[in-house]
Order: structure tokens, then sequence, then C-alpha cells
């Protein structure tokens, strides 16, 4: 892809403009950290814009708070405020969902993942966001709390124009498959290979 050209042109009937504007399906995975991060930068570019942003974080926990999270809802005080960029909601399984009255404990987290993407799968059906940020969602489908094929064919069959970040280790081939961009982190050094633990401003 020089100068973000692509190589070639599909006969697919579409216009430039149509084919450059069409929404969709992200995929970062792979062992290394940064999938989360660069998942969150699109988002700002987005929120940039003026899009309508939702994260659903689906293993973090409670306590858990990353720095994206108080600069998001940040901007998101700051759009209700001042009508800058786009509105945010952010929600964390660990914590409850916010559209639903308990809170998620140890022996439920198959259920509330499952509460997590029906929730999304309506907000996609009524184009409720711009872009989505799935964050870790590839942990439930690995695991099998999530049907796959209904994740895919919920994303394949979205109308409107909304983006979908998914982001986590082990994302299954069909959900890699049915992804227009899939980012895959691979380790080359890391600070833990030489003992040295998480810090802030670098891992959360």
């Amino acid at each position: 892809m020089p100068q973000g050209k692509p190589e070639t042109v599909p006969d697919d009937g579409l216009t430039t403009r149509q084919r450059r504007n069409r929404p969709l399906v992200i995929v970062h995975t792979g062992e290394m950290k940064g999938k989360s991060t660069a998942a969150f930068g699109l988002a700002l570019r987005g929120w940039n814009q003026g899009w309508s942003i939702g994260v659903f974080q689906f293993v973090k926990s409670a306590k858990w708070r990353v720095g994206e999270e108080s600069a998001f809802r940040a901007l998101g005080r700051m759009h209700e405020e001042t009508g800058e960029g786009g509105s945010v909601e952010w929600h964390k399984m660990g914590e409850g969902w916010s559209w639903t009255r308990k809170k998620s404990t140890e022996s439920d987290h198959a259920t509330a993942a499952l509460e997590g993407w029906q929730e999304i799968a309506r907000r996609l059906s009524e184009e409720h966001h711009g872009l989505y940020v799935l964050d870790e969602f590839t942990y439930p489908l690995h695991w099998g709390w999530v049907d796959v094929d209904e994740v895919v064919a919920t994303l394949r069959d979205r109308p409107g124009h909304q983006h979908v970040i998914i982001t986590g280790r082990y994302a299954p081939q069909a959900l890699v498959d049915a992804a227009d961009l899939v980012m895959q982190t691979t380790k080359v050094a890391h600070p833990m290979d030489s003992g040295q633990k998480g810090q802030k401003g670098i891992e959360w």
C-alpha cells in the first residue's frame, strides 16, 4: 500500500468514495501489548470526527481503571458541555453492565459476557454508535461464552455506518476471516523479560 494507495481495485461496482467510506470490522489480536492502546487511538480519531463512541470491556475488573477510560470520560463530559467531538459511553463487565441491575460476580462472567454482547447487537441494529470498541471480546469468544458464528453474522449484517474494533488474544479464525483489517502484535522484547512489572503511564 505505497502512499496509502491500494495495490488493486476490485470490480465491485462501487465508486472510490463508496469504497473508501465502507464501515470496517477491525481485529487487534496477538500476544504482545498494544492491542487496546491502538483501538483507543482509533476511537480518539473517531471522537474528533464527532462519532458516538461506545467502549465495552469484557474482562477488566471493576477496580482496574485504565488511563484511556479517564480520558474518554472527560471527553464525553466535554461533548456534553460544549458539543465538541462525539458522545462517549464506557462500560465494564466487571462492574456490572450499566443497563442491568445486578453486579457481576466470579460465578456469572459467562452470563454477563453474553448479556454484554446482546446489548451490543441491539445497539448495532439501532445504529447507536459510530464506533464500537469491544475490548478483550476475543476471550468470551475463545472460551465459548458467546457464539462466534452469531457475532460474525451480526457484524456482517449491521446497518448504516458503524465501525467495530475487537481486541484480545486468540481471535477465532472465523472472526479473522470476516474482518476488514486484522493486526497481530508479535513480541520482540518486553520489560517483563528482565523482571520489570507494569508501570503508570505505560500499562495504565
